[in-house]
């Protein structure tokens, strides 16, 4: 059976529609909630250089606590080291859910790009 990581919180209506389609895929998930313990800045770090992807499309954007730290006027000052240790520090600014194989890596969920990663 083919496992996936798959960094989410349960109440997400978003990660609920990742888990169903990845598991009518066949595929076994090990979850991390990410509101009970965030991803640590390491493993952020491997997560965000393998998906290729910004740091910034890892931040939940629409989520209260980056609005309330004013992290849209924030982030373009910071260093990567810095966004990445930010969402190790509080799983809510995480966009979610992330899966990962331990090579690819997908942030959030749209049902085409799911079919074309995972398949």
């Amino acid at each position: 059976m083919k496992k996936l990581t798959i960094y989410e919180y349960p109440k997400c209506g978003t990660c609920r529609s990742a888990i169903k389609f990845l598991k009518g895929k066949g595929y076994e998930l090990e979850s991390h909630n990410v509101f009970e313990t965030a991803p640590s800045a390491a493993t952020l770090k491997t997560i965000i250089e393998r998906s290729g992807l910004d740091v910034k499309k890892f931040f939940n954007t629409s989520g209260e606590v980056y609005k309330e730290l004013g992290l849209k006027d924030k982030l373009p000052g910071m260093t990567e080291q810095e966004k990445i240790e930010l969402l190790a520090s509080n799983g809510r600014l995480i966009k979610r859910p992330i899966v990962t194989d331990g090579k690819t890596v997908t942030v959030g969920f749209k049902e085409e790009e799911y079919d074309r990663v995972w398949g």
